[in-house]
Order: structure tokens, then C-alpha cells, then sequence
């Protein structure tokens, strides 16, 4: 007869691996992805290796659901910051609360855009760039159709907005400044074409 797992028990398990999770946070955001090995997170958690093996078989897998979790996040506070203004506004808003996070966690974000990592943490980064790409574009497609941008494909405009803000954020992650930071939203309003006039 199979074993079942008692609610209390996986009750039990689901609490243990909520603290690895928040402790691999925590360490990926102190110490990047080099330092966040699993005796580091085992350590943060207060639990022992093999506890943080038998939940993730890997660093790799422990760290990609880390990812997965912040990244959501991050996308659900871009998605929000979109407003009611038009929607070159809109776009201006998600980039802007894309770098006021960015900027608040250095370390986290550094590591989630651009520190070397393993190829299968690298295919979660490139996932979200898609999906941030797509917000994104919605957006500038809505804003032309309003006849607010020229016409564009919003897919490839969108697309180079975010990897133009990425290399913008790596500087102000790693040395501790924001001036680029702040000329970002100029730059957004007028690579699609919009006024900066209109989107001051």
C-alpha cells in the first residue's frame, strides 16, 4: 500500500521549503548568484544540506524556481504601475518601476539581468525578458492605434526597450549610481516616437 502524505504533513513540508525559497532570496540578494551556494541557503534556512537537496535536486533547480517567484513579482508590479494615462505613459511607468525596484535590491536585480549563471537559469532570464517585452508592447501598440506613436512593430520596438534598460540598470547595480537611470524615461518616449512635450 502507497504512503499518502497527511495534510499536517505536507503542510509541514510546503513550510520547509517556503523558508529555503525566501532564504535563497535572501542570499541571492546579499550575494548574488555566485554566492548562493546550497550549504549558504542550508545555513540562512537553518536546515541541514540534505534537507535542501531533497527539495531541489540542484542549485540550478533551487535557484530557477527563485527566479520564477521574484520574476512574477516583477512582472505582476510592472503590470499595475500601467495606469490610466495613454499608453505611452503606461510605458513610461513600467520602465520607471522596473528601475525604482531594480535600484532598491542592487544585488537581486544584478543578478537576475545580467550576472553569468547556468544555461538553464539563463533560459528563465530570456523568458522574462519575453514576458516583459509583451507588457511592453501591448502598450505601444495600444499607442498606436491611438495615433499617439508612428507606426512600429510593437513586438521589436518593445523588444529593444528592454534590452536597452537592462544595459542602462547594469552600471547604477554594480557602482551604486542612478543618473543614467534617470535620463531612461526621455530615452523610452523617444525611441517609439512619442513627445516629450506631451510625456514630461
Amino acid at each position: 500500500m502507497a504512503y499518502r502524505r497527511t495534510p499536517k504533513v505536507q503542510e509541514r513540508l510546503d513550510a520547509l521549503r517556503d523558508t529555503i525559497l525566501d532564504a535563497t532570496v535572501q542570499q541571492l540578494a546579499e550575494h548574488g548568484y555566485a554566492g548562493c551556494s546550497v550549504a549558504a541557503v542550508a545555513e540562512r534556512a537553518g536546515v541541514a544540506v540534505g534537507t535542501v537537496y531533497r527539495h531541489f535536486p540542484t542549485k540550478a533547480d533551487l535557484v530557477v524556481r527563485v527566479f520564477r517567484q521574484v520574476v512574477s513579482h516583477e512582472v505582476d508590479a510592472v503590470r499595475s504601475a500601467a495606469g490610466p494615462d495613454d499608453p505611452v505613459a503606461r510605458v513610461v511607468a513600467v520602465f520607471e518601476t522596473f528601475a525604482v525596484r531594480a535600484l532598491k535590491a542592487p544585488r537581486l536585480a544584478y543578478a537576475l539581468l545580467a550576472e553569468p549563471v547556468d544555461a538553464v537559469i539563463e533560459a528563465e532570464r530570456l523568458e522574462f525578458r519575453r514576458v516583459f517585452r509583451d507588457v511592453v508592447a501591448e502598450h505601444v501598440a495600444a499607442g498606436v492605434r491611438a495615433g499617439l506613436l508612428p507606426g512600429q512593430d510593437a513586438a521589436v520596438s518593445a523588444a529593444a526597450l528592454v534590452g536597452a534598460a537592462a544595459e542602462v540598470l547594469i552600471g547604477p547595480l554594480t557602482s551604486g549610481g542612478s543618473a543614467e537611470v534617470s535620463q531612461l524615461s526621455t530615452f523610452v518616449v523617444r525611441s517609439l516616437g512619442g513627445s516629450d512635450v506631451r510625456h514630461a
